[in-house]
């Protein structure tokens, strides 16, 4: 009964067998691996896995953490199973279906642990587990059970004596047994810690898949929040500017209705008197017209000696320029403020290091640049230039922090940009970067116009086809990433290692064929 019982809780839910290669789900229920993860594939695209026990739904598929514990009990539990008669095969000699313990190979037959006392106990009759295919046991060729092994081949004792093994040098079936278990053995001890490894490596990534969500929340609450609050100055400032642009109006325009006003009075004057000349004009009495005393401009002063020409009045115009710089002034200080939230990386200042530059290759007098020479340049000897390979590091290295820097390359020649461990070697082919596990570089090789990305000799094509001269190289150490972008429009991602670093890193440059590189920021 406690058998029963503990088969119960041994047992998977969906094959109702017990659990081969137990796993756990986050919700705690447990089942075989290859079971769980057949019914997962049927829930692909559903939008949800559910567990088959609890029905607790999961949005991502949970990886499989297999139950170390479970499984040990299982395995313990299936001889107990068969010492019970659960395989399936009962005696040969009994009317009832009692279990069998043995089965005898020569008699071809299987027995109860009562016709198993009173078998013979005889070398002849071999007694293995209990089965059914006796006939798999035996020679095809003499119909003798395979007792030895020899040249990977089972064979009978007839097979020793007179068959094509005769004079070989046979071992027993047990014998083989014990040796192959030996080696097997040896690869377990192989293999166990491997599969250790790779259930921490499992657990490592479904930390990681977790922290991915939860980071690219994060991020988007942050950014969201940024844009919010930069639309908020936008619109405040677009407020004021709007508010200042319709004061200067409304004033401009009260200064425009007043002179206006001024000139229609003036206007209405001048109509006055043009209507009293034009009487005075259209007059027959001589004695009235030179009888009049009144002013009258113009008309006063013949041949024009003293004339009073009428302007209109100067007005000022909207303050275009403060406008202009209350605008450039709120942006300034919005992009500084969106600036010191962001936390932008600054450029590392780097120079290269003349000490480690290849005889061919010309290094400018301000270290920001370099090409290669087609003339030896003989500099002075030192161990830490290369002899071999035309390249050469930075002065700088970055044993911390985030970094990035900018370079020029030529549109013709071979180049290589890249960083390298200070202790890679300066001889030999082995010490060019990208040739070796001290260096992570990409590479333009000119004739072939594509990308390369390469590290300890693996090399591999990029898509991307160059279309920029501007090369960004992005280091994260502690985070363990090195990425190259070029500077189009727009920047263009093109490759990223994952690295765990263990030596402090220096910027590296291979140029060849009339290959030039420039430091940028």
């Amino acid at each position: 009964m406690a058998s029963a019982d503990l088969r119960d809780e041994l047992s998977c839910s969906i094959c109702l067998s017990i659990y081969t290669d137990p796993v756990s789900l986050p919700c705690s229920h447990n089942f075989c691996r290859v079971c769980i993860g057949t019914t997962w594939d049927t829930q692909e695209g559903s939008g949800a896995y559910s567990c088959p026990e609890c029905r607790q739904e999961f949005k991502e598929r949970p990886a499989l953490l297999r139950n170390r514990t479970l499984g040990n009990i299982a395995e313990r539990f299936c001889p107990t199973e068969t010492q019970l008669g659960e395989t399936g095969i009962f005696c040969t000699y009994c009317d009832s279906h009692v279990p069998a313990v043995k089965s005898c190979l020569l008699c071809e037959a299987s027995l109860c642990n009562k016709h198993l006392r009173g078998h013979s106990k005889s070398a002849e009759h071999v007694l293995t587990e209990p089965t059914t295919s006796f006939m798999e046991r035996k020679c095809s060729v003499h119909k003798r059970i395979l007792e030895f092994y020899c040249c990977e081949a089972f064979i009978c004792v007839s097979c020793c004596l007179a068959g094509e093994h005769r004079g070989h040098r046979v071992d027993l079936l047990s014998e083989a047994s014990e040796k192959k278990k030996e080696t097997l053995r040896k690869v377990l001890e192989k293999l166990r810690p491997e599969r250790e490894e790779t259930e921490r490596g499992a657990q490592r990534l479904q930390e990681r898949r977790r922290e991915v969500p939860e980071k690219a929340a994060g991020e988007t609450e942050r950014v969201t929040a940024l844009f919010r609050d930069i639309r908020e100055q936008l619109e405040a400032l677009e407020k004021r500017l709007l508010s200042d642009i319709s004061s200067q109006k409304e004033k401009l325009s009260l200064t425009l209705t007043d002179l206006m006003e001024q000139l229609e009075i003036k206007k209405d004057e001048l109509s006055r008197k043009i209507r009293h000349i034009e009487e005075l004009c259209n007059m027959a009495d001589p004695l009235t017209v030179l009888q009049e005393r009144e002013s009258h401009g113009a008309a006063d002063n013949e041949g024009g000696r003293e004339r009073h020409d009428i302007k209109v009045p100067a007005v000022g115009d909207l303050d275009v320029d403060l406008i202009s710089e209350t605008l450039l002034t709120g942006l300034a200080a919005i992009a500084t403020g969106v600036k010191g939230r962001i936390n932008e990386q600054e450029a590392t200042d780097l120079l290269l290091d003349i000490n480690t530059a290849h005889n061919y290759l010309s290094v400018s007098g301000d270290r920001k640049s370099a090409s290669y020479s087609l003339t030896e340049l003989h500099y002075p000897q030192s161990l830490e230039r290369f002899q071999n390979e035309p390249q050469t590091l930075s002065s700088r290295s970055f044993p911390s922090g985030r970094h990035y820097w900018e370079v020029e390359v030529s549109e013709s020649g071979d180049w290589m940009v890249g960083v390298a461990y200070p202790s890679i070697e300066r001889r030999g082919g082995q010490s060019c970067i990208g040739n070796n596990n001290k260096s992570w570089c990409l590479y333009r090789w000119n004739n072939n116009n594509r990308y390369l990305v390469g590290h300890d000799s693996e090399w591999t094509q990029l898509p991307h086809v160059p279309s920029c001269r501007r090369i960004r190289i992005s280091l994260d150490y502690e985070a363990g990433r090195l990425s190259f972008y070029e500077l189009s429009e727009p920047i263009r991602h093109l490759h990223t290692f994952t690295v765990t670093f263990t030596e402090p890193l220096h910027a590296a440059f291979y140029l060849y064929n009339g290959a030039y590189v420039r430091i940028l920021k």
